[in-house]
């Protein structure tokens, strides 16, 4: 393996018909190298149908609609049967694992194969319990899983989980991957390690309401133009996916 490897990853696909169309779109005219898929919206079959062949990793999702495993305990979820994203801290560690499973289950029955690694919506990993759960069905399945500090790097490297070494990307009031930033970014990128850049490329969502709206198509913008492709050019970078760290040499 190269000594420095990029994985451009985006989130959210299947979140929304007009996510999925721009995030797709970012994949195949832009640098975006990989994505993750939420399995349990309305819009996931159609997204994982459409995504075929692509690298694609699960959007663990336990912060909103129903859950994929058919006996996870009804008391946990909101009154209408779906992840309540404020419960999440308090998700018993074994129930977490069967839900990883259950959601990495219908990712390989929708696209034909199996993750490429797993990240998790709103980063609900960062709880103790979320993590543990994750981390176990990881190790079993020898999956790869974004850590998005050191603390997380080295939880998941004390238990032998492969994960990305850098992290980059945020969203917030304002797009995160200008083309002034990314640009600024790739030449300063560490000259070693699996660097992740998450971002969250699409056009304004039709269905689903959230804070990280029009920012998409800003984001789309950065990681189609032509300036970003020369970018990663001039320091000689093909973007990879999170089966980099899983193949051997």
């Amino acid at each position: 393996m190269s000594p420095r490897v990029l994985i451009i990853n985006a989130d959210d696909l299947g979140y929304d018909p007009a996510i999925t169309r721009g995030l797709l779109q970012a994949m195949r005219e832009g640098v975006v190298s990989s994505a993750t898929l939420m399995v349990n919206t309305p819009f996931s079959e159609a997204a994982a149908h459409e995504a075929r062949g692509l690298a694609l990793g699960l959007h663990l999702n336990l912060a909103r609609f129903a859950p994929v495993w058919e006996e996870f305990p009804r008391e946990l979820l909101g009154s209408e049967g779906t992840f309540v994203e404020s419960r999440a801290a308090s998700l018993p560690v074994e129930v977490v694992e069967a839900e990883v499973r259950a959601q990495l289950a219908r990712l390989e029955a929708m696209t034909g194969g199996p993750a490429t690694h797993v990240d998790v919506h709103k980063h609900l990993h960062l709880h103790a319990n979320v993590l543990e759960g994750l981390t176990r069905v990881a190790l079993d399945a020898r999956l790869p899983v974004r850590s998005i500090d050191s603390m997380m790097r080295h939880a998941l490297e004390k238990r032998s989980v492969p994960t990305n070494t850098h992290f980059l990307g945020d969203s917030g009031d304002e797009a995160y991957w200008t083309l002034e930033r990314f640009e600024a970014e790739v030449a300063t990128l560490p000259r070693a390690g699996i660097i992740e850049l998450m971002c969250h490329p699409g056009y304004r969502p039709q269905t689903v309401k959230g804070g990280y709206a029009a920012q998409r198509e800003v984001e789309l913008a950065t990681f189609t133009h032509p300036r970003a492709r020369e970018a990663l050019s001039r320091m000689g970078i093909v973007p990879a996916d999170f089966r980099a760290l899983t193949r051997e040499g």
